[in-house]
């Protein structure tokens, strides 16, 4: 009999199969917190009986990745980890301090089919869709390993989250449990490079976090250029689908732009993007790009004539925080590392 990811599955799941077990009920609670303090395997979860560690052993296995390695930026104390999965897969995450609390950043995919321009993730294509459960290791091992408290995600580094719909809602709810980690949704923000099926689908649910919409280019040529995915979805069906997500959910959505020198730094280019997040009344984050090896693209020397030009259509505008770029662990530098 082949095991099945119990850490990808929900209490409720948990008591069904428990059921089916002929266990009580109360032991799916017991269960799912030693899953949710990062318990290695069923022989420590000391509360549940010997009898019933070994029948969990013979149907379930529990996810724990390796830290294949860490690296702590000297710049500002931003952690990268390359953790190695369960079938030798490796991804990156990354934990970032600030002021307000502790952001780790998580990857959804091993590899991405996205193939956008500017970013390091989809060298070498889409490998395979992370579990619930591989994504939800990144938070939980991130807190563990750092003994810093978790208190912000956000899914945007390796993949495409809304490629990943049904593991990624699937995380979302693990993280969200009360008798989990407990991380609000409010906490959390989902980044697309714009899958307005997919996005429409995410409103249906109605969560409270919150949707950054990776642009990079306000005009459908130039964004062709930028992300393959523009070939299959337009900019004005991206936006449509945004606006809607905005009518039904109430929350206001970010734009994500990549500042690349003589490519998407133009006034005209300025003016379009306002009109564009006047449209769907969103928040315009900046992104200084940065430089990802065999890349021929270069950072913009206009971003400050740029925010001047935004603000001057009355755009709500700020420019990202460039965290541990000394370990390669900013916007769009995260790989699937080879291992070995």
């Amino acid at each position: 009999m082949s095991k099945s990811d119990i850490k990808s599955m929900l209490p409720t799941e948990l008591e069904a199969s428990l059921a089916e077990m002929g266990e009580p009920s109360y032991r799916a609670g017991q269960i799912f917190t030693w899953l949710m303090r990062g318990a290695p395997d069923f022989a420590s979860m000391t509360n549940i009986g010997k009898s019933l560690q070994q029948k969990l052993d013979e149907r379930f296995y529990i996810t724990v990745p390796e830290i294949l390695r860490k690296q702590v930026s000297k710049e500002d104390g931003t952690i990268k980890y390359l953790w190695k999965l369960r079938d030798g897969s490796a991804i990156e995450s990354v934990l970032m301090r600030y002021k307000h609390g502790n952001t780790v950043c998580v990857s959804s995919q091993v590899g991405c089919r996205m193939n956008c321009a500017f970013c390091a993730s989809a060298h070498g294509g889409l490998i395979r869709n992370l579990t619930a459960s591989e994504i939800l290791d990144q938070v939980l091992f991130s807190e563990k390993d750092s003994g810093s408290k978790i208190s912000n995600i956000v899914l945007m580094g390796i993949g495409e989250p809304l490629d990943n719909f049904d593991n990624v809602m699937k995380f979302l709810e693990l993280v969200n449990h009360p008798d989990g980690m407990n991380i609000g949704m409010r906490h959390i923000s989902l980044s697309t490079c714009g899958l307005p099926d997919k996005i429409d689908k995410l409103a249906d649910y109605n969560l409270q976090l919150t949707l950054s919409l990776s642009l990079h280019a306000p005009d459908d040529k130039t964004r062709l250029e930028l992300m393959p995915v523009g070939r299959r979805y337009p900019i004005r069906e991206v936006i449509d689908a945004c606006r809607r997500y905005y009518e039904k959910t109430g929350r206001r959505i970010s734009i994500e732009y990549a500042m690349i020198d003589r490519v998407n730094d133009s006034d005209e280019q300025a003016e379009m993007l306002a009109d564009i997040a006047h449209s769907i009344s969103a928040h315009i984050n900046l992104i200084p790009l940065n430089n990802v090896e065999g890349s021929p693209l270069k950072p913009s020397r206009r971003i400050n004539q740029f925010i001047k030009t935004l603000e001057g259509k009355g755009a709500n505008v700020t420019v990202r925080r460039r965290l541990g770029g000394d370990i390669e662990a900013a916007c769009g530098q995260l790989r699937k590392k080879v291992t070995g």
